[in-house]
């Protein structure tokens, strides 16, 4: 029994020490968290966790000083850690708390909306938590609003697109039809001048054939004359040597 005794004693004796250098360790944390020295706090949390690893005030310091180091993912492990065994209302909505502050901090609004409300159900009485949870909710409106606003521009700069790729073909088309346009203009106008042409050529052929039948008709009017004048020519010439033949006699 006296053995027995002892060996309680010592591990009391023990459960002590280890408990007095768990205290001191998150002591040393705490003052180096309030000088914002927070990488040497996490060190001491960590050490307060080897003598007690389900130390609650070490395991919550130790996910404030990563959140404070910006360590969201480390420190949420951290946190959901602690709610597996924590079984105080209080502790449990001030651990809730951060995780809201945490998934906050990552822009994980309806995460952080969530962890709030269960922080409430733990501590209902929090201000702070129901005006972090508002807060969430705004953000979170503002976002929604913003992302149809976005939305909004997005569809109308398309229709804008859209509406100029329509212009931009019409003109395209517009062009097309009136250089085809022209084009036919000019076929017709190249034709109407090939047949004026045409026509102008028929008409000095026409006409040359006229002035080559007054020619010849001029021409055969003159040979008229000229076998008149020879008739007339031979007439007295015959006349004349009747006379002379005569006035032999």
């Amino acid at each position: 029994m006296r053995n027995i005794a002892l060996i309680v004693t010592s591990i009391i004796m023990c459960l002590n020490v280890a408990a007095q250098k768990e205290r001191k360790f998150i002591r040393e944390g705490n003052d180096l968290f309030h000088k914002n020295d927070f990488e040497k706090s996490e060190v001491e949390y960590r050490k307060a966790l080897d003598k007690k690893n389900k130390s609650f005030e070490a395991k919550f310091n130790l996910g404030d000083a990563l959140f404070k180091q910006k360590k969201y993912d480390e420190a949420l492990k951290i946190f959901t850690d602690i709610v597996k065994f924590e079984k105080d209302k209080k502790n449990l909505g001030e651990v809730y708390h951060n995780i809201g502050n945490t998934y906050l901090s990552q822009q994980k609004l309806d995460e952080a909306i969530e962890a709030y409300k269960e922080s409430l159900r733990n501590n209902p009485t929090s201000k702070e938590t129901k005006y972090n949870l508002e807060w969430a909710r705004q953000q979170k409106q503002q976002k929604k609003e913003k992302r149809n606003q976005d939305k909004d521009k997005k569809d109308k700069k398309q229709q804008n697109k859209d509406k100029k790729n329509r212009q931009d073909k019409k003109n395209k088309q517009d062009n097309k039809d009136k250089k085809q346009q022209n084009k036919d203009k000019k076929n017709r106008q190249d034709k109407k001048d090939k047949q004026d042409k045409q026509k102008q050529q028929q008409q000095k052929n026409k006409i040359s054939k006229e002035d080559a039948k007054r020619l010849l008709e001029a021409l055969q009017n003159d040979e008229k004359k000229v076998q008149e004048k020879v008739k007339k020519a031979k007439a007295k010439a015959q006349k004349a040597r009747k006379s002379k033949v005569t006035k032999d006699w």
